[in-house]
């Protein structure tokens, strides 16, 4: 047994549940909070004597008590609440077919391993030591993906359910007040934050106790079993992300392009009929998607660490306190969190519109502060001083410090990402500003002013990234790469609740609009908005950052899984690998992208019939056929999905089975190192143009009242780069952070069926070992003599020596240059 830790195993065992229940209560607890608002009469109650003073003492606005526009407002969220539950249960039948299919794929491929035996083998990293069978792996690795699948289609629609529940109370709420609206706003993404955050542990927590009272000791194949659950939990995220995105951007741009650009009315106007549509996608794509995404990150991360812990001293000397490490950063983070949250809602109170932005910014400071001492505490209480990590073959030995460092430096890389991307895309600042003048020119310079800014905001996030990997693989290997990402989502919980703020606000925006509420609260729900929409890039930032850290955490659990000592670029089947792995997030964005426009080519079409053919829709009469709208969005989005979820689900398979580890190796390197930049600068661009077009709409500034007003031509240009940025912001944006991360955990489940059942070297070795062998001896012949036939009996002996795989032309010219020499 290695040096024991200041916290006991049975400490941590209480430690992680408690936590995980605390957090859900948490969530239960902003549930009631929200509920207070009443939707049923014209009173709202939320503020029952809080803060110091009763419902009669607040200050009332018009139509506080108007019994009709709360009628409206819960028609509207009706409608909008059926849509999205009515689009997600379509898509979950779908990816159920999907999801079984794929578990009996995963069953077959990691049963096949060992021929389906069910005697015990020698262990992968320890053949002194016998393991479980590779049945057993197999069996447990699809039920883990099931669970994982499962988890994460549940976080996304309860995400989904608590958004539509909140978007008319926050509409109610924003007649009092800018700040009472804030509050419910952000308590409901509270509700969704630490739901997924606490549900993500707890499953993950049970999933390993119920699979160690089979596996008992056999660490390395319970842990490898448990990868499952991180590819069940981004497979389901990916449809989410990809069928949602092209659900929301076929109906925003449809909206957009007819209602604003043709006919001159009102964004969100009811007369519109892709309106409701709109408000839907809002749910499905950055609700629904973004919850399934960033569990996906979560569970893929802890996977990642888990695995890896598993072949290091932690799980060597069975250390339960040090091996669940991972869970117990996860676990603080949630009481973190929970703190956190407070100082939004109860501790300091939002009273004016520009303070909405900074309350949003200090919980991000506040929450990265204060997991700097949890993680500190979590380090010195769970770990030993001294400890060894697997590092490629090697074992590595790691102090406590060091993998403070580790997290540390994920946690506050996290945090200059979201920072830059606050930056890039806020309309507080002179980026956006720039783009939003860009406009008086026309949308052709809109768009060249967005692409640019776009680029550039990819070059500071990158270097946090590479620091991070740097500082965290020199302390702790591949382990350390995986504690890092932890580290960017341990604060998951604030980061989700900033997150669906957003839509939330928007949704609010959207239904004051059409119930007919007065200019001022549309203005206060438009500010809301306009913070959300920098929260949701900050997000998107973050989800991107982890993926890049999950997804090489990952790789180096693959390339040590399939017992790959070094990936060389110089080696053909790597480079070839590589230079494909980084085409794929251009294939899988033209996919996406082609899909978006297809979409709102048919939406854009809907719309424009029924402006012209409807009577009296313009002037306000009749009301618009939504459903036609919201159906086309749903078809188009089932539809399109397939595709770009297949050409990421099937590359690994297809790749590692006919062309070996080594080409997969260099297509996951390539697809994440283009994937990341394409991502960041697709999503920031997207919220750049979006906010430019706020900017002139809001007219806050003298700068921008001499853009403005809505209707003019610098406001047309606006919306126009808007539209251009839906569906890069997002649609191909946030789901590329999915297809890198996707691409390595399945490659890591796969793992010991492709070690096994290696392609045949490609191209064949045998003839170049040859060549070189002739050139050997022909080099004796020359010689003729005694002295240069020594070499060649060496050579020939370390011939034999080597292993028949990949690397036996490299070993041979290393043989050679000792030869000549």
């Amino acid at each position: 047994m290695g040096e024991a830790t200041l916290l006991s195993d049975l400490g941590t065992e209480i430690i992680i549940p408690i936590c995980a229940v605390i957090g859900i209560a948490f969530a239960l607890v902003q549930w009631l909070l929200v509920a207070k608002v009443k939707l049923a009469n014209g009173r709202s109650n939320s503020a029952d004597g809080r803060n110091g003073f009763t419902e009669s003492l607040i200050s009332e606005e018009e139509g506080i008590t108007d019994h009709s526009v709360v009628r409206k407002c819960a028609d509207i969220q009706s409608a909008i609440s059926e849509g999205a539950t009515s689009f997600l249960f379509t898509e979950y039948q779908y990816v159920g077919i999907f999801m079984v299919a794929f578990a009996i794929l995963i069953f077959l491929f990691l049963g096949s391993v060992e021929g389906f035996s069910t005697s015990h083998q020698p262990c992968t990293y320890d053949s002194t030591k016998m393991c479980k069978p590779a049945l057993a792996t197999a069996v447990f690795s699809t039920l883990s993906f099931l669970l994982g699948a499962v988890t994460s289609v549940v976080s996304g629609f309860l995400g989904m359910k608590i958004a539509t529940y909140a978007n008319a109370r926050t509409t109610l709420e924003a007649r009092k007040g800018v700040g009472k609206a804030f509050i419910i706003a952000f308590r409901s993404g509270a509700v969704m934050g630490f739901l997924l955050a606490a549900n993500g542990l707890l499953v993950l927590y049970i999933t390993i106790n119920l699979f160690k009272l089979y596996y008992g000791d056999d660490w390395e194949g319970l842990f490898e079993a448990i990868t499952g659950y991180g590819l069940g939990g981004s497979s389901m995220a990916l449809f989410g992300r990809v069928g949602g995105g092209i659900y929301t951007k076929a109906a925003d741009v449809g909206a957009d392009l007819v209602g604003k650009v043709e006919r001159n009315i009102p964004e969100d106007d009811p007369r519109n009929p892709a309106v409701i549509a709109d408000n839907v996608g809002d749910n499905v794509g950055d609700i629904a998607g973004m919850g399934s995404d960033l569990f996906g990150s979560y569970a893929e991360s802890s996977c990642a660490a888990l695995v890896v812990a598993s072949i290091s001293s932690f799980g060597i000397n069975h250390e339960l306190t040090a091996m669940l490490y991972p869970l117990l950063i996860s676990s603080v983070g949630i009481l973190v969190c929970l703190l956190t949250t407070l100082f939004a809602t109860d501790f300091f109170e939002v009273k004016a519109v520009n303070e909405i932005e900074p309350a949003l910014k200090k919980q991000l400071i506040i929450s990265t502060i204060l997991m700097t001492v949890g993680i500190a505490i979590v380090s010195w209480i769970a770990l030993p001083s001294s400890f060894t990590i697997f590092n490629f073959g090697v074992q590595k030995e790691v102090k406590s410090w060091q993998l403070f460092l580790c997290v540390a430096v994920g946690l506050w890389a996290g945090l200059i990402i979201g920072f830059v991307t606050e930056y890039y895309t806020s309309n507080a600042y002179g980026p956006v500003q720039d783009v939003a003048d860009s406009c008086r020119t026309g949308a052709a310079t809109n768009v060249i002013f967005g692409l640019a800014l776009g680029y550039k905001s990819v070059i500071i996030p990158i270097f946090a990234i590479a620091i991070s990997i740097f500082v965290s693989f020199s302390f702790a290997a591949m382990y350390g790469i995986a504690v890092a990402a932890l580290g960017m989502l341990s604060t998951i919980a604030t980061g989700l609740a900033i997150d669906a703020y957003g839509p939330i606000s928007d949704n609010a925006g959207g239904i004051a609009e059409m119930a007919g509420m007065s200019h001022t609260i549309r203005e206060r729900t438009d500010a809301l908005d306009a913070a959300g929409n920098t929260t949701a890039a900050i997000g998107k930032g973050f989800a991107i950052g982890s993926a890049a850290l999950v997804s090489l955490a990952l790789f180096g659990a693959f390339v040590s899984r399939a017992d790959i000592t070094t990936v060389d670029v110089l080696t053909p089947k790597v480079f070839i690998g590589l230079i494909v792995g980084a085409m794929l997030p251009y294939w899988f964005s033209a996919m996406t992208m082609k899909s978006v426009g297809s979409a709102a080519l048919k939406m854009v079409e809907e719309v424009r019939r029924q402006f012209n053919t409807i009577p009296g829709l313009m002037e306000g009469t009749t009301k618009p056929d939504y459903a036609t709208c919201v159906k086309i969005s749903t078809d188009a989005s089932i539809k399109e999905m397939i595709p770009p979820g297949a050409l990421v689900m099937l590359t690994p398979l297809i790749v590692g089975v006919f062309f070996g580890v080594e080409t997969l190796s260099g297509v996951l390197a390539g697809s994440l190192v283009s994937g990341v930049q394409i991502a960041i600068s697709a999503s920031n661009t997207g919220g750049a143009w979006d906010n430019a077009k706020k900017y002139i709409e809001a007219g806050a500034s003298e700068h921008a009242r001499t853009l403005g007003p809505k209707g003019s031509d610098a406001h047309k240009a606006a919306v126009i780069g808007d539209t251009v940025g839906d569906p890069l912001k997002d649609t191909s944006g946030p789901s590329l952070n999915i297809l890198i991360k996707l691409m390595a955990v399945e490659s890591l489940v796969f793992a010991p069926f492709f070690a096994t059942h290696a392609a045949p070297p490609w191209p064949p070795q045998g003839r170049p070992c040859l060549k070189d062998f002739t050139k050997c001896s022909s080099r004796a012949n020359m010689h003729r003599s005694q002295q240069a036939m020594r070499p060649i009996a060496r050579c020939t002996e370390q011939l034999h020596a080597v292993r028949t795989d990949a690397h036996v032309l490299y070993k041979i010219k290393q043989i050679r240059v000792q030869m000549i020499s």
